[in-house]
């Protein structure tokens, strides 16, 4: 008999018509299997244990551990190498697996540039509060190593946007907040490939004054990077928040309309 307090939850007029779905025996192996991985009782580069194994411990059949095992293929949890003996190899994923797809989706939404930037803007900031209280000596010195040896390097290369995005993209990183950094990891490619394309022409235009940007630009990592080793979790998001927005201002500047989708095409 119903509870009269549950008697509005199961009139017939407020219960779906369409039945619940009971998971499939696959689902329910890909599921564990998932945990496992989740757990790091399954390890990037680990192989999931052969068939025979499986088949026994999950009480399945061949034809059921198989389609387990690719509703994780196309989560891109494990890699599976046709022919191969050796069977699925867990791959864990990164920021990149849903890059691509969150790009998309800015660009069927008509997302600006100048969207992507503002976002950072969020993200940046508060990342670097982050970091200075929970950062260790081996972060800070590796941020340090970017700006010493990689900036530098990519700067010889043509290439300065790939060493500042990626000190952009390691600081988020090393804050330990992982939904901060997996949200820098999608906007990665959009901004580096717009500041690219804005280094380029400037360098051409005018190449002393962008060489004046490319040494302002070392100083204020080193200056957050002072402020981060300092602990002044204050000093480290004001410092960036004004990093980021003269940045933005900078490869900005006549470029307010431009579309994701003309970046990424």
């Amino acid at each position: 008999m119903v509870d009269k307090a549950f008697a509005p939850i199961f009139d017939p007029k407020n219960v779906a018509t369409r039945p619940i779905r009971t998971p499939k025996t696959a689902e329910l192996v890909a599921r564990n299997l998932r945990r496992m991985i989740i757990d790091g009782n399954l390890k990037d580069g680990d192989h999931l244990p052969h068939e025979a194994e499986l088949m026994e411990h999950f009480s399945v059949s061949r034809p059921t551990l198989r389609e387990a095992v690719r509703v994780l293929e196309s989560e891109r949890l494990v890699e599976v190498r046709r022919g191969s003996r050796s069977g699925a190899r867990v791959c864990v994923p990164g920021a990149e697996v849903v890059a691509r797809p969150a790009s998309l989706l800015l660009e069927l939404s008509g997302s600006t540039v100048a969207d992507v930037f503002v976002a950072r803007e969020g993200i940046e900031p508060l990342a670097a509060r982050i970091l200075s209280t929970e950062g260790t000596e081996d972060d800070f010195d590796e941020l340090e190593r970017i700006v010493d040896e990689d900036i530098p390097a990519a700067h010889a290369a043509d290439n300065l946007a790939a060493g500042t995005s990626a000190f952009h993209l390691r600081m988020v990183q090393l804050s330990g907040n992982a939904t901060l950094a997996i949200i820098a990891g999608m906007l990665h490619e959009i901004t580096e490939r717009h500041t690219g394309a804005v280094i380029s022409e400037k360098s051409r235009a005018d190449k002393e004054q962008y060489e004046a940007s490319y040494r302002l630009e070392i100083r204020s990592c080193r200056r957050l990077i002072k402020l981060l080793r300092a602990r002044d979790a204050d000093g480290a998001f004001a410092h960036w928040q004004k990093h980021m927005v003269n940045a933005r201002t900078s490869l900005l500047k006549d470029r307010e309309n431009i579309q994701v989708r003309d970046i990424l095409d």
